[in-house]
């Protein structure tokens, strides 16, 4: 009787420490977004969220209501307009589910330095939320646009941008640990992925844009908007955006294609890329030494090619690396033409020879345009797939002998 007594003494002082869930909230009491949109105008900040119809979503009947709804308040500070979003949504808004953060054009151009302080500040907000810019127009615009497929449109744009990073390269899903990051180490610049609306943005609107098998209203991504400090300076086009991915080691998985005969193109899926970035100094200036090896499968032939002839791959492999050569160099180049070191050159520096990039730190961007960038491409095709022949050439010789 007595072990038992100790035992229920131990356990009720044990149960006092068990505080529970005190801060929780039930969904009947928040607005959830899952998108925020950054505009600034003469008033301050607007900030515009993308809001869950719970109903819409989890429920089993569903009306002719959006899944999704859109608020928009104006402040002079960040926190403000959030604040100020309880004035128009009917619940206050938690943004601890966010799927992405926009930025219209016209406010990263102004600069986004001072609204990462509330997102890297605010304790509700997780950091795992992709950012992007709204190419051309206003992020309120943006995350208006309902989609197809994807009930919840953000979840639209965080899963393009994940699938195109990995399977296409021009893009890159960035979260705000890495744009803060990159925003304020010396010898680096941001990069963000650009989102743009093809057809009516008014149209895109309304509930029928994703009720349609062909919507008329779509969102797409672009290429890297380029930032200098916190301001975006220009865009990079797709062919230059996955040149930066090659110099960033960003890329997984892509696909490319040289030409083959008269008209034929062959086409390659890059299946495995590294790269190597190495900073030196030399003759008074810097240098950078870019190793990138890639392995890659032949996974498209529309030419006649003889597969079985020794030379073919190595002729191809060759053709290859100056491609994806000719490709990292229009990316340097174009980040030259902005002064912006998105490929964190500098840092690369500032850690290998601290002592020289002590001297010229504070000149880095003139320095930028005039570091020399040496690049060795090697390419290995290591499947060519289950055929030795083209079918093309077959259906060429069908064609001559019925001739």
């Amino acid at each position: 009787m007595i072990a038992f007594t100790k035992k229920f003494i131990c356990l009720l002082l044990l149960s006092v420490l068990l505080t529970g869930c005190w801060s929780a909230k039930e969904l009947t009491e928040i607005t959830i977004s899952t998108a925020l949109a950054i505009d600034i105008t003469d008033e301050g900040y607007e900030l515009s969220i993308q809001a869950i119809n719970p109903g819409e979503i989890a429920g089993e009947n569903t009306s002719t209501r959006t899944t999704v709804s859109t608020y928009t308040a104006t402040g002079k500070t960040m926190f403000e307009a959030i604040r100020k979003l309880t004035t128009v949504a009917p619940r206050k808004v938690n943004l601890s589910h966010l799927q992405v953060i926009i930025y219209g054009e016209e406010t990263a151009r102004q600069g986004i330095g001072k609204t990462l302080d509330f997102l890297m500040r605010d304790h509700e907000l997780r950091t795992d939320f992709s950012i992007v810019i709204a190419q051309g127009l206003k992020g309120k615009d943006l995350i208006s646009i309902l989609t197809p497929l994807e009930k919840i449109p953000a979840n639209k744009i965080k899963a393009s941008l994940d699938s195109s990073q990995n399977f296409w390269a021009p893009t890159k899903e960035v979260e705000l640990n890495e744009l803060v990051n990159s925003i304020s180490v010396p010898g680096k610049d941001a990069v963000l992925t650009g989102v743009y609306v093809v057809g009516n943005i008014q149209a895109g609107k309304n509930i029928e844009n994703a009720e349609n098998v062909d919507s008329p209203t779509r969102i797409y991504l672009d290429g890297l908007g380029i930032f200098h400090a916190d301001k975006l300076q220009g865009w990079l086009s797709e062919t230059e955006s996955k040149g930066f991915n090659y110099i960033t080691d960003n890329v997984t998985n892509t696909i490319g294609f040289v030409p083959c005969g008269d008209s034929g193109t062959i086409s390659f899926e890059v299946v495995r890329s590294k790269t190597d970035l190495k900073a030196d100094w030399k003759n008074g200036k810097p240098v950078i030494n870019l190793t990138i090896d890639i392995i890659a499968n032949i996974g498209d032939v529309e030419c006649s090619i003889d597969f079985t002839d020794p030379k073919t791959i190595p002729k191809l492999q060759k053709q290859l690396e100056s491609k994806t050569n000719t490709i990292v160099e229009e990316s340097i180049n174009a980040a030259k033409s902005y002064k912006s070191d998105i490929f964190g050159f500098g840092n690369a520096l500032r850690h290998s020879k601290p002592k020289k990039w002590m001297e010229i730190r504070n000149d880095w961007e003139d320095h930028f345009t005039e570091t020399e960038v040496k690049t060795k491409i090697t390419v290995e095709i290591k499947k060519a797939g289950t055929i030795t022949k083209p079918i093309s050439e077959d259906i060429e010789k069908k064609t001559a002998k019925e001739e």
